[in-house]
């Protein structure tokens, strides 16, 4: 069962801690991508286990609009800032001054957003699923956030036409989701942080994707932007099936040790 703790503005924050028998490394906080939740992004695709046999404690945690966390279906309460806060709300329970911080897809824009206001929180970032076009604001634009938005609600799923939008309906609409708080998270996703900022955050940071993912593109012009970056593509994965391959894992594995 998972345990909670209540963000400043009353939305409840699910999250489950696990621990190797003796901890090598200091905990990872994972943070999921749109639409998934803790159990589905990193338990069910054997995250959980690789990591604590590799010696790490997790906290992995349900994002606000997901998994069992409290789903509002008001865009003003959601955003990467105050999905950011949410981290740190996690952490503090947990006793976690600092961690390393492991995101997914949005998972990676909050986790970004985290290194910025707060990096005495983030030991290192580690982000998967997204890439070159988190540069070019293509996902991340309030034209692109509201087309994807409208083909989470339409009632019609057969006129959805945009690949990327049909791809992101067809995961809202597995058992168990709320597609009204999907579609208000959706909306209220925060728009890129500048190249500027990006550029003068410290910590080190590893950007994994898929050699097939068209929604997140190429890590390497994203981790140039850092002043301690690194690239890796995991080769014949896209944006769904990067997350559960073993190279992704043990990449981040290294990388935090």
């Amino acid at each position: 069962m998972p345990e909670f703790v209540t963000a400043s503005d009353g939305v409840a924050l699910a999250f489950e801690r696990l621990s190797p028998e003796r901890p090598a490394y200091p905990a990872i906080v994972l943070v999921h991508g749109f639409g998934s939740s803790r159990a589905q992004n990193w338990k069910a695709t054997g995250w959980y286990g690789g990591l604590t046999a590799a010696g790490f404690p997790i906290v992995a945690m349900d994002c606000r609009g997901h998994g069992d966390s409290g789903k509002p279906h008001d865009p003003a309460v959601y955003g990467h800032d105050r999905m950011a806060e949410d981290v740190v709300d996690v952490m503090k329970v947990c006793s976690l001054s600092s961690a390393l911080i492991l995101g997914y897809s949005m998972g990676g824009f909050i986790g970004l957003r985290l290194l910025a206001a707060h990096p005495e929180r983030v030991i290192k970032l580690a982000v998967a699923g997204m890439g070159e076009s988190y540069l070019k604001n293509s996902i991340t634009s309030p034209a692109a956030r509201a087309a994807l938005a409208d083909a989470l609600l339409t009632s019609d799923p057969a006129s959805i036409t945009d690949p990327r939008a049909k791809m992101f309906r067809a995961f809202a609409d597995q058992p168990g989701k709320d597609r009204l708080a999907l579609a208000a998270c959706m909306r209220a996703m925060s728009q890129r942080l500048p190249p500027e900022t990006l550029a003068h955050l410290q910590r080190p940071v590893l950007v994994v994707t898929g050699e097939k993912d068209d929604t997140a593109g190429r890590p390497e012009p994203l981790a140039a932007t850092f002043a301690n970056g690194t690239a890796l593509v995991i080769p014949g994965r896209d944006h769904m099936s990067a997350v559960g391959d073993k190279n992704t894992r043990q990449a981040v594995i290294n990388f935090f040790r």
